[in-house]
């Protein structure tokens, strides 16, 4: 294989195959690191390779010879943050060069979104190997707008009127594209990336209602409200307080701000809600 040759990660899931099919669209040579080869996509200029992030040998093995990585955050779990280390770990002793990584926006060790902390740790091992990097500082997922909604038409969350940039998934596939296919054009880069609009919770329901032709509002609730609503899912703690912090962050303003990331990146405006909700099947 090319010394050149790119690895993405999470090519099995929505934003890690988005990124493998475009860098297959521009004949950039590629390894897709799947946990199952069997589920790997099948795209021109990819093979498939085995390693999940904790399994350190078999990633070493996967990653020699490589010299840019594309990091997908690993499936929310308590022990996220380990794994995104020993992944970290193991790519440095495979001897890529480059490490493409898919943190969030605002990442800060105080960030009022929960899981914005581990991202901001996973940096800053980043940064301490001495690797080229570039951080890819995603807002919320657009897609994620209609999932907000209760079936009963209803978005509840302790938001406020705090507003989000909410970016679409294709957008950011096509941002990590660009610095993928160049990578050392943008090594110690960190971009947020974000839609091409600031909007509170209140005005994400009218677009929903508008696209979708149904009524859906917006009822923010209190903290305390917030958990008792979510407590008969029976998730564990962590997993509530990120749930809750969800909205939190947006309502102290962590969530807000348009960067004009996107544009410079993919040579094209940023998809608003509005559009990437207009391309999703109705749910």
């Amino acid at each position: 294989m090319s010394e050149s040759t790119v690895v993405v990660t999470g090519a099995t899931g929505r934003l890690g195959g988005r990124v493998a099919r475009r860098l297959a669209e521009r004949d950039v040579p590629q390894r897709l690191l799947v946990r199952s080869l069997e589920r790997a996509p099948r795209l021109p200029g990819a093979t498939p390779v085995r390693g999940g992030y904790d399994d350190h040998d078999a990633v070493v093995s996967a990653l020699t010879g490589a010299e840019t990585v594309f990091m997908v955050s690993a499936s929310e779990s308590a022990d996220r943050l380990s794994q995104h280390r020993a992944f970290v770990d193991a790519v440095v002793e495979a001897g890529v060069r480059h490490l493409v990584y898919v943190s969030f926006f605002g990442a800060a060790p105080d960030a009022v979104f929960t899981l914005a902390r581990d991202h901001f740790h996973t940096e800053e091992h980043i940064r301490a190997t001495g690797l080229a990097y570039t951080f890819l500082r995603d807002n919320f997922y657009a897609e994620f707008v209609p999932d907000l909604a209760g079936a009963d038409g209803v978005i509840r969350g302790p938001a406020g009127q705090g507003r989000a940039a909410f970016v679409a998934q294709g957008d950011i596939a096509d941002a990590a594209a660009a610095v993928l296919d160049r990578p050392a054009e943008h090594a110690g880069a960190v971009y947020d990336l974000t839609g091409p609009e600031s909007l509170s919770l209140a005005e994400a329901a009218a677009v929903l209602s508008e696209v979708r032709g149904r009524t859906v509002t917006y009822h923010p609730e209190t903290i305390e409200e917030a958990y008792a609503s979510r407590a008969s899912y029976g998730a564990p703690r962590w997993e509530l307080d990120a749930w809750v912090s969800t909205y939190t962050a947006i309502a102290a303003g962590q969530l807000d701000g348009v960067s004009d990331a996107v544009p410079r990146l993919t040579g094209r405006p940023a998809t608003s809600v509005a559009d990437v909700v207009r391309g999703m099947p109705p749910r």
